[in-house]
């Protein structure tokens, strides 16, 4: 496992979509800024309720339904925990979009940096506000996630316990107007096991690699330019070694979306490629446990977006 700091020796997506410019209104305090209110983001169905998100007139519950002929909506293992190798591509994802093989081979390697992180779910986990509605974590090594207008070559962490997220920095390498935990969103669970059903199919991204079935969305963001949000399956199914019992499953291949195209933190493409992905149970004691341990007191809500 990758999560290498001074509070554990081991080790989300959260899948975060990029604000819409009408909710963008969070994520770490800074020094000096003015405290804004609990930011809640579009996510079309994905982390919160669809009355959220401007869904489709021909989608208001933000589900895609299937046409005849593609395939049915893959499904997460109730636990897991992966990681991953993030490329974050500063340049040819207009002419050579993602998924991405892993490394990209549409691209050179100027045209990406790579840094590396891991996910842990367990969709039985009861939140005592929120029942039935799962942990996650996501944790970034010394890259942050890149979707914010600012340097991000820090590491950090989102979890997700019930509909609150929680936004986490660490002290090798925290920025000094960090604080060690935010209040990330009031309304953001971690995606349900059926989530692939509020993304649209896409034949296109399915294409670009062999042995995948692919599922994004675009919506307008900041000045009209779109915002790509995609997840990308393995098309059979298979078990993981080691673990008896088990039902085979289609695997996450990669997850995709825009970032910020602000220089920092230049990361107008990217991609989150998994590697040894397995339906194995995270240990709470190295993820939701961190909430407890760092999360203490008033948190201040989180404000990285202007």
């Amino acid at each position: 496992m990758l999560f290498k700091t001074t509070i554990v020796k081991s080790v989300l997506v959260l899948g975060l979509l990029a604000p819409l410019p009408a909710l963008s209104n969070g994520l770490a305090a800074t020094e000096g800024a003015p405290e804004q209110a609990p930011a809640i983001y579009p996510t079309f169905g994905v982390h919160n309720p669809p009355q959220y998100s401007p869904c489709p007139d021909t989608a208001q519950d933000c589900l895609n339904r299937r046409a005849e002929g593609e395939p049915s909506d893959p499904l997460y293992p109730q636990q897991w925990i992966s990681d991953w190798v993030m490329y974050t591509v500063h340049d040819g994802f207009v002419k050579n979009p993602p998924p991405y093989s892993s490394p990209p081979s549409t691209l050179t390697p100027e045209q990406y940096s790579v840094s590396y992180g891991s996910t842990y779910y367990d969709s039985t986990y009861q939140a005592d506000s929120y029942p039935d509605s799962g942990a996650m974590m996501e944790f970034y090594q010394e890259r942050c996630l890149p979707i914010f207008p600012i340097d991000n070559q820090f590491t950090c962490a989102f979890i997700s316990l019930g509909k609150t997220a929680y936004f986490l920095t660490f002290p090798q390498d925290r920025p000094a107007n960090m604080p060690e935990c935010c209040l990330f969103s009031p309304e953001n669970h971690p995606p349900r096991r059926d989530f692939v059903k509020h993304l649209p199919y896409s034949a296109a991204d399915t294409a670009r690699i062999d042995g995948i079935q692919a599922y994004s969305l675009k919506t307008p963001g900041p000045g009209g330019a779109p915002i790509l949000f995609g997840y990308a399956f393995e098309s059979s199914y298979r078990t993981d070694p080691g673990i008896t019992g088990q039902e085979a499953y289609r695997h996450p291949y990669a997850f995709y979306f825009s970032g910020s195209a602000t220089n920092p933190p230049n990361a107008p493409m990217v991609s989150q490629n998994y590697t040894n992905f397995s339906a194995a149970k995270p240990d709470p004691s190295q993820t939701w446990d961190l909430v407890g341990k760092m999360c203490t007191g008033t948190l201040p809500n989180c404000n990285l977006f202007p």
